[in-house]
């Protein structure tokens, strides 16, 4: 079904509005992700940083407690440079560790707790040290077995431990979490993508569609106008034939009708005459007519008289017949039309069969074509034609052999329908091919009963009919009449209001 202009603008309004959706919630989302991977990001970066820090710290704090044992041991000098070395970086490293992990609320505490083992153990460190330059190496050695530095060194590694497990840990779970954001972001692309393409999609075929339908309604109005003007021309003609069949008929009405009325006024005449030689007998006054008289009286009566009436009865007969056959003809243009499925092979079946014992005196038969096809029209109206058609085969057949009728159909594409009625009778000369459908005209011997009105009626009814009828004949060689048929008489009588 064709798209209205309406649902055209309310399809694309609807797709516009939903593309809009989905970009928004791309937008949306989008921006919400890359806030959380953002927040994951400055974490990672802090919890990273006081990792590094913790194990910083740790590493340089080892480092210092290597030299002192080293020192303390051995009282050589050589050691004395690592030891002093790592109290220069463990005083950089415990500020860097009390920044980055103070900087994470959760360490807080925890730093406190390493700054102060820190102190310790740099105190303890210290003394050892002392002791050894005083000369006092036998007090230093005392004082580290005695496990009080490795026990502030435990705590220290405890500590710090406890803070690089639980940073791991966030690490992973920074990692975890940002892998998931972005995973989501790369969905919600996805997603987002295919729900625009779509929308795009949806949109393409409603313009499509549109466009199909509106080069669709181009073509058919440049048909249109390619066959408006044969239309014209084809409705012209049609005028015209018509205004000429109604002039043609108009002469012969009053042709045909002035030759009875001619004959009245002059047998009126006649028995005006008739009526003074009877009334110059009959109302003599009581004179004695003359002979003369008596016998133009008496011949008045017994001849002028009867003639005079019998070509007046005889021409007000013709009179009627005349005005009884054009009634039937407008009764026929005016009864409304019966629309519906007709069966020309059953109706010429039916046709056949009222005349088949008039086929058969002349050892004659009767041919249909299976081909006829159904359409739709006035059934009455086609009973008619068909009967009258086997009706003038029968009654101009050839006494020279037996009659042949056949009754066959094609399809004749634009033209609709063509039935020919097909006979071997006598056949209509060339000359009188249009004339046999004017009213009151006959061709060739008068020697059938008959009108002239027979094929002037069926003219009319196949015209009626949207369609028309012609002849192809030769004398004595036959008659084949040509009816051609709209399929649908329905689609016709629209045209024909529109």
């Amino acid at each position: 079904m064709p798209i209205s202009n309406a649902a055209f603008v309310r399809s694309t309004l609807i797709l516009l509005i939903a593309g809009m959706i989905a970009l928004l919630g791309i937008v949306g989302t989008s921006l919400w992700l890359a806030g959380k991977v953002e927040t994951y990001f400055s974490g990672f970066v802090e919890v990273r940083e006081a990792r590094r820090a913790s194990s910083d710290l740790l590493s340089t704090l080892k480092d210092a407690e290597t030299g002192q044992r080293g020192f303390v041991i051995t009282g050589d000098a050589a050691f004395r440079a690592p030891y002093d070395d790592a109290l220069r970086a463990v005083a950089e490293q415990r500020r860097a560790f009390i920044e980055k992990a103070t900087a994470v609320p959760r360490y807080a505490a925890r730093a406190e707790v390493v700054d102060r083992l820190v102190k310790e153990k740099l105190a303890e460190l210290a003394e050892t040290v002392e002791a050894v330059e005083e000369g006092r190496q036998a007090d230093a050695i005392a004082q580290v077995k005695t496990d009080r530095g490795r026990v502030i060194m435990e705590q220290l590694r405890a500590e710090l431990g406890a803070i690089m497990d639980d940073t791991d840990r966030q690490l992973q779970e920074g990692i975890a979490d940002t892998l998931w954001s972005a995973g989501a972001l790369q969905w919600t692309t996805v997603i987002g993508a295919i729900a625009i393409v779509g929308v795009l999609a949806g949109a393409a075929a409603v313009v499509a569609k549109y466009t199909r339908d509106i080069i669709t309604a181009r073509r058919e109005v440049e048909t249109l106008n390619t066959t408006l003007e044969q239309r014209v021309d084809e409705r012209t003609e049609e005028l015209i034939r018509a205004n000429q069949e109604v002039q043609r008929f108009a002469y012969i009405v009053t042709h045909d009708l002035r030759a009875p009325l001619v004959n009245i006024m002059g047998f009126t005449s006649e028995l005006q005459a008739s009526l003074s030689a009877i009334q110059a007998y009959v109302l003599a006054d009581g004179k004695v007519p003359s002979e003369d008289d008596v016998l133009e009286a008496r011949r008045a009566a017994a001849e002028d008289l009867p003639e005079a009436i019998g070509f007046i009865r005889s021409s007000t007969k013709k009179m009627d017949g005349l005005i009884n056959a054009i009634l039937k003809i407008s009764r026929d243009g005016r009864r409304e039309l019966k629309i519906e499925r007709v069966n020309l092979k059953a109706l010429a079946e039916a046709g056949a069969a009222a005349v088949t014992h008039q086929v058969s005196e002349s050892d004659g038969e009767i041919a249909i074509d299976d081909a006829l096809p159904t359409v739709i029209s006035d059934r009455l109206s086609l009973e008619q034609v068909f009967g009258n058609l086997f009706d003038n085969a029968i009654k101009y057949r050839s006494p020279e052999r037996p009659l042949r009728i056949s009754v066959s159909a094609r399809n004749a594409g634009r033209n609709g329908v063509v039935v020919e009625f097909a006979d071997n009778g006598r056949g209509i000369a060339a000359e009188d091919h249009e004339r046999i459908f004017e009213l009151f005209r006959r061709s060739g011997t008068q020697d059938k009963p008959g009108e002239g009105i027979g094929l002037a009626h069926v003219r009319s009814l196949m015209r009626n009919l949207g369609g028309d009828i012609v002849v192809r004949s030769e004398l004595g060689q036959g008659t084949t009449f040509v009816l051609r048929l709209p399929p649908d008489l329905s689609k016709v009588v629209r045209s024909m209001q529109a």
